[in-house]
């Protein structure tokens, strides 16, 4: 089967993308998925997204991790957002379905705005921190992100006893300042450091906003691949308003035999 696709990032989040809406990727095998996301056989990415039909939606966004499983994605939704106006499918505002429920978005010329889901709350974990943004993050906070390895860190909780079955994404934050963060991910699903993580930027910055008992924020969040900003409220029972802003950028389009 020849499979025509688009290659997005997102701060160096990258992800195939592909237009599902009219179902002719429905078969897509599980062999097939991770083809694609291998770097040395396939298109390579951090993961896979098909936007298909949904009713009462624009479209849903269909989300599978280098691996295969599936999860919410921050950038990855939001590069979704870009796709589908790139397709014609929007113009400037969408409202779409992932895995963990309904989604709005605005997408301009160069940052796509995504409504994330409130968020109950944060566990703490003697001092690290453990925060669901549509995927599982647990956060430690460092005074530096230059003396940190988040691939080994990462490892050691991800496949720690409690984690390893169902897996934990992993995040260092350093703060920078007030309103500023810097955030390294260690990505279950692609098992190794991703340039940056919108679920991860988001939770650390609700970690924030806890931590230093805020009702409010706008957080500029540091990744290695690029700057994200997170907007949210929160009150004694959850994070709500949650907004999660950044670029997200078109690669190239191609086809592949798979």
């Amino acid at each position: 089967m020849k499979l025509i696709f688009s290659k997005y990032q997102g701060t160096g989040n990258d992800f195939v993308m592909v237009d599902n809406m009219d179902g002719a990727y429905n078969s897509l095998s599980m062999a097939q998925l991770k083809f694609l996301c291998d770097r040395k056989l396939g298109v390579g990415a951090d993961g896979l997204i098909k936007l298909s039909k949904k009713d009462g939606f624009d479209f849903e966004v269909e989300y599978f991790n280098a691996d295969g499983s599936q999860s919410f994605c921050g950038n990855g939704a939001r590069c979704s957002v870009a796709f589908a106006k790139a397709i014609g499918l929007i113009d400037h505002e969408a409202s779409f379905y992932a895995i963990d429920g309904a989604h709005k978005a605005f997408v301009d010329d160069t940052n796509v705005r995504l409504e994330m889901l409130p968020v109950a709350g944060v566990e703490q974990i003697n001092e690290d921190f453990l925060v669901d943004t549509g995927s599982p993050h647990y956060i430690h906070l460092v005074a530096s992100l230059k003396s940190e390895n988040i691939i080994d860190y990462g490892r050691l909780i991800r496949y720690s006893d409690r984690f390893s079955e169902e897996g934990v994404n992993v995040n260092t934050m350093a703060r920078v300042s007030d309103s500023e963060i810097s955030v390294a991910t260690y990505e279950r699903g692609v098992e190794d450091e991703t340039l940056s993580c919108g679920t991860g930027v988001t939770a650390c910055a609700l970690v924030f906003m806890f931590v230093n008992n805020q009702a409010c924020s706008e957080l500029i969040i540091n990744t290695k691949g690029g700057v994200l900003k997170v907007e949210a409220k929160r009150n004694k029972k959850e994070f709500t308003d949650i907004w999660l802003t950044g670029p997200a950028t078109f690669v190239f389009d191609g086809s592949i035999e798979v």
